[in-house]
């Protein structure tokens, strides 16, 4: 099975502005984002509750402490979010207003909690419809290892972050584009 794909700036912007005139545009908006900018798991995604996410006061907590049984390998993790995130989550939450901290974070038109397989289904064809081939959820988390890895960040931190024991395992998730390879050399 071939790795997904890893997604240009170009192509994100692409499935965004995909997104922006569509029905459910802020939630598909947001699920996209919390791919990208936190590198979670479709099922760690689906799995977030509106209380993972948010305080008591109504604002966005800084960081997600995933239980075990949200994530993949059963193993508790901290899923750490960059202030761009929180700013889109908290817009989300404005949004729905002030629900049970025990909701779903992202529901369907149904008004159902997503299933981890749902959601990658969703994605698949967010991805297909907004043109852009060979993508899948899991692009999301490769495009956010493979960027922060283009800005210098230590594989041990890529690998803390993703949730993954091994190094090895995070070094598969790691493409190195041109751009990178240029800038490589220009430090000679």
């Amino acid at each position: 099975m071939s790795q997904a794909k890893t997604l240009t700036p170009a192509e994100i912007d692409q499935v965004l502005a995909y997104i922006e005139p569509r029905s459910y545009a802020m939630r598909n908006r947001v699920m996209f984002l919390t791919g990208l900018w936190s590198g979670m798991r479709v099922g760690e995604i689906a799995s977030l509750s509106v209380g993972d996410v948010r305080n008591t006061d109504g604002s966005v907590r800084g960081e997600i402490r995933l239980t075990a049984a949200q994530t993949k390998g059963r193993h508790p993790r901290t899923v750490f979010l960059p202030q761009k995130l929180r700013d889109e989550l908290q817009t989300y939450l404005d949004l729905r207003g002030m629900v049970p901290a025990t909701n779903p974070l992202f529901i369907t038109a149904g008004r159902k909690r997503f299933s981890a397989n749902v959601m990658a289904q969703h994605f698949h064809y967010l991805f297909k419809r907004a043109g852009i081939a060979g993508a899948s959820s899991h692009s999301l988390r490769r495009s956010f290892l493979t960027s922060l890895a283009a800005k210098g960040i230590s594989v041990r931190v890529l690998a803390d972050l993703a949730g993954h024991r091994n190094i090895q395992v995070t070094m598969r998730y790691l493409d190195a584009s041109d751009d990178m390879k240029r800038n490589a050399v220009e430090l000679i």
